[in-house]
């Protein structure tokens, strides 16, 4: 099957998700700047042990191939371990983002014993200053005694996960020295003004030429290092880059927050892309099946505004996420679009009024002392 055949195909999307993001808990150790779900306090209202087991079960049936477990930080509940366990255990594969600090000895060798789990520690600086500036003091070092901790239960390859922002661009290749010291895998994801991201995407996006820095990194060192479909709006300076490179919301992929909500994309916790609950009559499946927003995502989208533009193809027009909540109309150039005239696009951002920016919902963040 041809590419542009396989495109086509997914954007009319499946009969059930190849993966998703299910954030278990709004709980979290840290107050990261640019955190998607604006996490910090424990949600009242989150999912018991037998209701998450419960969508568990619906995922298997389903024949979903993987869950991506995030949070806030995912090992805040107390039943981590338990539905991790019982995720394998029904045939779901499981990789789960962390920030490394429940991992102690003990937890690493529980971890080594389990099949088809995934690790993915985050880390946004190649040193502490770098990388405590975004995600808090002491953060870096907390990655490192995870990853510690890991080798010593013989856990075995994971990865480093990166947030791209203008500070840790130059960094680039010691991420890719230091994954590969520690026998890990880089995985490079795009900065989105989502969460709190809204608020630092300004001071944090990456520059025009750090785009371009980007893509021709990711040219050189693509074939070794995950992307996602974070960078696919860099396809439109020319050859395309290794991922998906196209937006899967609603048609591939979705999310499931702690309260059991289901929307579009990671990206887009907001209500005008809340899909339902898994707790409504017909569970996930009715969701994923029948909502009228997903329907919607999977018809034909207009290019809109980007229909005179002859990379449209190569960059579909751009994330949806980062378009919607920096006020950018849907069918419109990327806020960080690298083509033609709107290669400044991300400048003329900021004379956005912020009433017609919407807000990230909810926000589970501490209260500033």
């Amino acid at each position: 099957m041809s590419g542009e055949t396989l495109t086509t195909q997914l954007k009319g999307g499946l009969a059930a998700p190849i993966c998703l993001t299910w954030e278990l808990t709004y709980a979290c150790n840290l107050q990261c700047v640019h955190c998607l779900s604006s996490s910090g306090r424990r949600d009242p209202r989150e999912l018991s042990t037998a209701a998450a087991k419960r969508v568990v079960d619906e995922l298997s049936a389903l024949r979903v191939f993987y869950v991506n477990i995030g949070g806030g930080e995912p090992m805040y509940r107390r039943d981590f371990f338990e539905l991790v366990e019982y995720a394998i255990g029904s045939g779901i594969g499981v990789k789960f983002s962390t920030n490394g600090a429940f991992i102690d000895a003990a937890a690493a060798r529980r971890l080594a014993a389990l099949d088809y789990l995934d690790i993915q520690l985050s880390l946004d600086g190649a040193d502490p200053a770098t990388n405590d500036a975004v995600r808090g003091e002491g953060s870096y070092d907390t990655v490192m005694r995870a990853i510690d901790n890991l080798a010593a239960a013989d856990f075995g390859p994971f990865k480093l996960s990166v947030v791209a922002t203008r500070h840790n661009v130059a960094q680039l290749d010691r991420f890719k020295a230091l994954a590969d010291a520690l026998g890990a895998q880089l995985r490079l994801t795009r900065l989105r003004p989502s969460g709190r991201g809204a608020d630092a995407w300004h001071h944090l996006h990456p520059t025009g030429a750090q785009q371009r820095q980007i893509y021709e990194w990711l040219l050189a060192n693509g074939d070794n290092v995950l992307t996602g479909d974070s960078f696919f709006h860099l396809n439109a300076l020319g050859e395309p880059l290794p991922g998906l490179n196209m937006c899967g919301a609603g048609r591939v992929v979705c999310l499931i927050d702690p309260i059991g909500d289901v929307y579009a994309c990671p990206f887009v916790i907001h209500g005008d892309f809340r899909a339902g609950n898994v707790r409504d009559d017909g569970g996930f499946t009715r969701v994923w099946r029948e909502s009228e927003l997903f329907s919607d995502l999977r018809q034909p989208q207009s290019p809109g505004a980007c229909a005179s533009c002859g990379a449209f193809d190569a960059c579909q027009g751009g994330c949806m996420a980062a378009k919607f909540f920096t006020g950018l109309p849907l069918d419109g150039p990327d806020p960080e679009c690298v083509s033609g005239e709107s290669y400044d696009l991300a400048a003329q951002v900021a004379t956005v009024p912020l009433t017609l920016k919407p807000r990230p919902t909810p926000d589970h963040s501490y209260a500033v002392r």
